[in-house]
């Protein structure tokens, strides 16, 4: 499995990493785009695992 880099303005938690990880690789770059969008949206300098679950509910997976 690629290794993602996590360094960046916005942080994400443990575990909302392993939930990223879960994404298939081939969309992985734009839902984690995505995901860091909610989280500046809700004000948030960090990703968590809540952040991750209702961009899936998003993308409709």
């Amino acid at each position: 499995m690629e290794d993602i880099n996590f360094g960046g303005a916005v942080r994400w938690t443990p575990e909302a990493q392993v939930k990223l990880k879960n994404i298939p690789f081939f969309v992985r770059t734009q839902a984690r785009q995505r995901i860091e969008e909610l989280a500046r949206e809700a004000g948030s300098d960090e990703v968590t695992v809540e952040m991750v679950e209702q961009a899936r509910l998003e993308f409709g997976q």
